[in-house]
């Protein structure tokens, strides 16, 4: 008796566990925004090596995601753009073309919700040009090091 009752336990344990199991905040949409702030904080570092990779890694998560949250047009773009960080190793070019990303991100942001925390538009009046950012803090992906702290938050998306 003690040993069908055991047996049961286990089994009713291994089926109601993954109903149990914490939430994953890794689905597609919340990846591919950390993907994104991925290769921002790779051009802040001034790393185009580590960029390239970031930006292969957005493809990855982008061909995987939802097309209902992001249609194909946009996934095109959104492709292109960081097809062009990756195919360019110049920090100066990556830097270029990672602000067409941004344009086509904040406007995939504003209409989907890609993150439950909030992003955090930025605009730097040197390059003239905006980026996401999940922190308020102003780290420049367009200038690095050489104005770090050169820019200011536009705008909070909820």
């Amino acid at each position: 008796m003690k040993r069908i009752f055991f047996i049961i336990a286990f089994i009713a344990t291994v089926i109601v566990q993954p109903g149990f199991a914490q939430q994953n905040n890794n689905t597609p949409s919340n990846s591919l925004i950390s993907y994104y702030y991925g290769i921002k904080d790779a051009l802040v570092a001034g790393d185009s090596k580590l960029a390239s990779v970031k930006a292969e890694d957005f493809i990855k998560v982008l061909n995987n995601t939802d097309p209902q949250l992001v249609d194909v047009t946009k996934k095109k773009l959104l492709t292109d753009d960081a097809r062009q960080i990756t195919a360019n190793k110049e920090l100066k070019s990556q830097r270029d073309h990672f602000a067409d990303l941004s344009a086509n991100m904040i406007m995939l942001v504003k209409t989907s919700k890609l993150s439950a925390e909030p992003i955090y538009e930025l605009y730097c009046p040197m390059k003239k040009s905006n980026w996401l950012s999940n922190e308020k803090a102003v780290k420049n992906p367009y200038y690095g090091s050489a104005m770090l702290t050169c820019g200011k938050v536009t705008e909070t998306i909820k």
